[in-house]
C-alpha cells in the first residue's frame, strides 16, 4: 500500500507497507523533508512496523514521538503527518490530480442562492452527478453570514446591519460570522469527495483543502500561513477564516472567505464581538483583526481571483466550468424552502 500527504506550508511525506494479519509490515518512510539524525528514520519505521492498522493518526503519531532519539530534528513533518500518510495508504486516499476538477466563476448572485448552491453543489459531488470543483463567489447585496450553530442574537446587531445596509443570512457549515460587503471580499468554495480527505483529522483537512490558496497569496506577495483550526493570517494580521460541512453521501464542503476591504468599524457595529471571542485572537480592537488583501497586494480583487483560478488550474489541472441551468433550479428552490425562510435564520436564536 502506498499513501502520500504534502504538509501544508511543508514537505511530502511518502509511505509504502503492507497489511499482515491485522497489523502494518515492512513500513518504510519516504519524502523531501529533513530528518537529524540520519538513523532517526529507521527509529520511525521500526515504530510504525506492527501496529494495529486500525491505528488512528494520534496513536500512530505517539508511538513515532516515543520512537524518536532525544534531539531528533524533523523538519518540514511532524509525526502527525506520518500518521495521516499512514492512514491514507490503509484507505487508498486519492491525491487532487486524480479527480478532474472544474472552476466556476459565473454572474453575481444573492447571498441566499450562493449558500443554496453551496449546498445543491456539495450533495452532487457527493453522489457523482458533478465533479469536484472550485467555484468563486460573486454576490449583488452586502449580507452577514452567521454560522449554522451561531445566535442570531449574540453575533449580530440587527440595528447596525440594516443601517448599513446588510442582510443577515446563515449558511449550512460551522465557524463564525462573515460579513460579506459588496467587492470587499474574496470568498470560494470547494466541493470535494470526502475520498479526497480521507484519513486525514477533520484539523488537518482544513489546511490541506486550502494549501493552494497560500501558494496563490505568497505569489503575490503575501506570507499567508494557516493557523488551526481554519485561519488564513499574514504577519499583518488575519485575512479570512475558513469552514466545512460534510454530507451523508460523501460530499464535502469546504469554503473560506477572505477579507479585501474591510471597515473594522463598520464590522464592530454590525457583528457583536465579545471580550473571550478577541481573547484568543491576541488583539484588544475588533477593528485590528481583519487585515485587508487590498493593503497587502495592491491589486484589484479581480486581479486576486484571477490568480487564485490560476494558481489552483496550474496544481490540478482544472478546467473552466458552469453551473448548469437544473443546478440553479434547485438552488433557487432550496432558497424558497429553507434559506429564505425565518424558521433556518432562527434555527438557534
Amino acid at each position: 500500500m502506498h499513501g502520500e500527504y504534502k504538509v501544508p506550508g511543508g514537505k511530502l511525506v511518502v509511505v509504502d507497507l503492507e497489511e499482515r494479519d491485522g497489523r502494518i509490515a515492512d513500513f518504510h518512510l519516504a519524502g523531501d523533508f529533513f530528518l537529524e539524525p540520519d538513523s532517526a528514520l529507521d527509529d520511525i519505521d521500526a515504530a510504525v512496523n506492527g501496529l494495529p492498522v486500525e491505528s488512528d493518526v494520534a496513536a500512530i503519531a505517539s508511538a513515532v514521538r516515543a520512537a524518536l532519539p532525544d534531539g531528533a530534528q524533523l523538519l518540514g513533518f511532524t509525526p502527525e503527518a506520518v500518521g495521516t500518510a499512514v492512514r491514507r495508504a490503509l484507505v487508498t486516499a486519492p491525491g487532487w490530480r486524480d479527480f478532474d476538477w472544474e472552476i466556476v466563476h459565473d454572474e453575481p448572485l444573492s447571498p441566499r442562492m450562493n449558500l443554496a448552491l453551496d449546498e445543491v453543489l456539495t450533495a452532487r459531488v457527493g453522489d457523482g452527478r458533478r465533479r469536484p470543483t472550485l467555484r468563486m463567489w460573486e454576490w449583488n447585496e452586502s449580507a452577514v453570514v452567521i454560522g449554522s450553530f451561531q445566535s442570531y442574537r449574540n453575533e449580530v446587531d440587527p440595528e447596525g446591519a440594516a443601517r448599513h445596509g446588510f442582510d443577515v443570512v446563515r449558511r449550512i457549515s460551522g465557524g463564525g460570522a462573515m460579513m460579506m460587503g459588496a467587492n470587499s471580499i474574496v470568498t470560494y468554495s470547494l466541493y470535494v469527495p470526502a475520498s479526497l480527505v480521507a484519513g486525514m483529522t477533520f484539523a488537518d483537512s482544513y489546511a490541506f483543502l486550502d494549501d493552494w490558496v497560500l501558494q496563490a497569496l505568497r505569489s503575490v506577495g503575501v506570507e499567508a500561513t494557516y493557523q488551526p483550526l481554519n485561519d488564513i493570517a499574514s504577519p499583518q494580521g488575519k485575512i479570512g477564516g475558513a469552514a466545512q460541512k460534510r454530507l451523508a453521501n460523501g460530499g464535502v464542503l469546504h469554503h473560506a472567505t477572505l477579507s479585501y476591504d474591510m471597515d473594522g468599524q463598520m464590522m464592530t457595529e454590525v457583528l457583536r464581538i465579545g471580550r473571550e471571542k478577541l481573547s484568543d485572537k491576541g488583539t484588544i480592537s475588533a477593528a485590528k483583526r481583519v487585515d485587508p488583501l487590498r493593503r497587502q497586494t495592491g491589486l484589484s480583487r479581480a486581479e486576486i481571483i484571477e490568480r487564485f483560478t490560476q494558481t489552483f488550474a496550474h496544481l490540478y489541472g482544472a478546467v473552466p466550468g458552469s453551473i448548469t441551468p437544473d443546478e440553479y433550479a434547485e438552488a433557487e428552490e432550496l432558497v424558497a424552502s429553507k434559506f429564505a425562510t425565518e424558521a433556518w435564520l432562527h434555527r438557534v436564536p
